[in-house]
């Protein structure tokens, strides 16, 4: 096993859904496959989209997830997929290089200038220190005392070596709800409601779209999540309310008081975040009509 860099774009040109898989042709096969059972560390380029005209991409590293698989696509001939379990996002991304120091040795040309023919490889290995190197840097801000108490972790359960702890419920927990939080600005999505107490602890909760338990499997990912009052949050999981594709609120027959309706957005849509890549994604919000909802 060995850790990977694993290159994906926000509109990318494969099947990728970094969640849950990442589509990529037969000349990475045998490179990928030193990477099952190891957790792998994801890479967004400066191109957004297949398009070469089409710049503006992060250039920094996002995300980590564990590769357990890989199975030959049965549609596109000389194509993989290679599935995802655990991903968790950053706490912040993660620069090629801090301070001109690049966290990959190999990207260094001899002159500090940057390896472009590497740096073109959408699946590269990664030396254990450096993948390291990028955790620590991807979680530089612990979980803080107040954080730990809303989920009830007593904190020696995350004070540990990153890589240990990012596979832990409790770790993993107070990172999706921080990162929640960030990305709607404390707000409930469905009712606009911004509630902090004195010592400003939030009372909107992250809400999972498709729940990550072991009978649905999803993802710690801001995609995978919504903001919500504890009341909406209680009627989402209990698949009283959901959302469309487009972001329009759906709403069961019954089971949901008068009060509580008219408390919803009044447009009828999900207030979302301004950046695509934290917006809940179709194929989670499908899931959650599909499986929880009882509309």
């Amino acid at each position: 096993m060995s850790h990977l860099v694993l290159t994906t774009k926000p509109e990318p040109a494969y099947d990728d859904l970094p969640e849950t898989r990442y589509h990529f042709p037969k000349r990475y096969l045998n490179t990928a496959k030193t990477g099952i059972g190891d957790l792998i560390v994801y890479y967004e380029p400066r191109r957004t989209t297949a398009f070469l005209e089409r710049g503006g991409g992060l250039q920094r590293y996002f995300a980590t997830a564990r590769l357990i698989r890989i199975e030959e696509d049965r549609v596109r001939p000389d194509h993989y997929y290679a599935y995802m379990a655990e991903y968790m996002p950053f706490d912040r991304p993660v620069p090629l290089r801090v301070g001109g120091r690049f966290f990959e040795r190999r990207l260094r040309n001899p002159d500090d200038s940057l390896n472009m023919g590497l740096i073109r490889w959408a699946v590269r290995g990664l030396e254990p220190l450096e993948f390291q190197a990028i955790l620590t840097a991807g979680f530089a801000s612990p979980p803080t005392p107040a954080e730990l108490e809303e989920v009830a972790v007593e904190p020696e359960t995350v004070e540990r070596p990153i890589v240990e702890a990012i596979v832990r419920r409790s770790f993993r927990d107070v990172m999706f709800r921080r990162l929640v939080r960030r990305a709607y600005d404390g707000r409930c999505a469905m009712t606009g409601l911004k509630i902090a107490s004195e010592n400003r602890t939030l009372e909107v909760e992250a809400a999972h779209i498709r729940p990550v338990d072991k009978k649905h499997a999803g993802p710690d990912s801001v995609r995978n999540g919504i903001a919500l009052t504890r009341t909406v949050h209680w009627l989402f999981d209990n698949g009283l309310v959901s959302v469309e594709d487009n972001m329009s609120i759906l709403m069961a027959n019954k089971g949901i008081p008068d009060k509580v309706r008219s408390m919803l957005n009044q447009d009828g849509f999900l207030s979302v975040p301004r950046s695509i890549s934290d917006q809940p994604h179709k194929q989670f919000l499908r899931y959650h009509r599909e499986v929880i909802f009882k509309g």
